[in-house]
């Protein structure tokens, strides 16, 4: 049976596909470079779709003797290369937009534009709840970099609806403008996911928030006097912790590691955390 994240990847996948041939054919029917850079806009979201169904199904192998503590950074890894495409993407079509300021060349605006961008804008808007839900339950930070381009995507739909709209009543001019707007989403939507992702592959501390907790949880296990060090940082995207316990020195060796052994099963029952190391303090 498929998990979570798996169906989430799936089902943006094939609304990605969905959108982008439908808003590529009409902005090809209509030339409108604000349609055209939404369609691509699309075409990304559709290799990103891709990179997550592959990342999330790597990240989910069990640890083995190359990877023992398992793969999750294959998520974080996918989400940075994301990124990158959105710059590249986003800086080509500011050139072409800004070529269509000048000779603009959108004509027969009708009806359907209207409708593909109201469509567009319905299903982002769903995609950008469901997925902050996924990625959320299962910490997962390409699901989430999901959840920010989908939201990214409804503002760029709007763009491209006022310039739609413009154009209509004879301002053709707009479609280049919008077009300008929906690249410099897809840029920045870009850089947010590349700051979120790189956290993860630098390493980055746990907030003091989380950090709190552990020592709660640690310090509510019988025998366990005090806590004067924890430490901790991203391994993909879940958390390893090395923490020491103060234990009275009076205690036998058995004793005291069944100790660290309950502080290590409690600390790991957070969702959030992968691994814990635990070291004995005689006090």
């Amino acid at each position: 049976m498929k998990s979570a994240r798996t169906r989430a990847s799936f089902f943006g996948f094939f609304s990605n596909l969905f959108l982008f041939i439908i808003k590529l054919i009409v902005g090809l029917s209509v030339g409108s470079i604000a349609l055209i850079s939404d369609a691509f806009n699309s075409l990304m979201d559709i290799i990103a779709s891709m990179a997550t169904i592959y990342s999330v199904r790597i990240s989910q192998q069990k640890a083995d003797s190359n990877h023992q503590f398992g793969h999750q950074a294959a998520e974080p890894i996918a989400g940075l290369l994301y990124a990158i495409l959105a710059g590249v993407v986003g800086f080509n079509f500011i050139k072409e937009s800004i070529i269509r300021i000048f000779s603009p060349t959108v004509e027969n605006i009708n009806w359907l534009p209207f409708s593909i961008i109201i469509i567009t804008m319905l299903l982002k808007s769903y995609m950008t709840i469901h997925f902050k839900k996924v990625g959320k339950q299962h910490q997962s930070p390409v699901i989430l970099a999901s959840s920010v381009d989908s939201f990214n995507d409804v503002i760029a739909s709007s763009f491209a609806l006022i310039a739609i709209g413009m154009s209509y009543f004879g301002l053709p001019i707009f479609d280049g403008i919008g077009g300008i707007f929906i690249s410099a989403i897809i840029i920045k939507g870009g850089y947010e996911i590349a700051r979120d992702n790189i956290k993860y592959l630098m390493a980055h501390a746990a907030d003091e928030k989380l950090l709190a907790e552990l020592v709660q949880r640690a310090l509510k296990i019988p025998n366990v006097k005090g806590v004067n060090d924890l430490r901790s940082h991203y391994v993909g995207n879940l958390f390893h912790i090395e923490i020491h316990i103060e234990v009275d020195k009076s205690l036998d060796t058995k004793t005291s590691h069944d100790i660290g052994k309950a502080v290590q099963k409690e600390l790991e029952s957070v969702s959030s955390i992968n691994k814990v190391f635990v070291h004995i303090d005689p006090v």
